[in-house]
């Protein structure tokens, strides 16, 4: 049981460095938004956040 939980542990670490190496390696480094509107190539299709088009589709523009 414990040998399992260690070897959890670890991966979940090895996971975390691996993921922020941008963040620890460049100086002002910083993870890029996910979100759907600070993407440029969803918006130049005409795709919104589901609170915008949610707006939309309401009228209330």
């Amino acid at each position: 049981m414990m040998k399992t939980l260690l070897f959890t542990v670890l991966i979940i670490a090895i996971s975390f460095a691996l993921l922020s190496i941008k963040v620890i390696v460049r100086k002002n480094g910083k993870f890029s938004s996910q979100h759907v509107h600070d993407n440029p190539a969803l918006r130049k299709l005409g795709i919104h956040c589901v609170l915008d088009q949610d707006r939309e589709a309401r009228g209330e523009a």
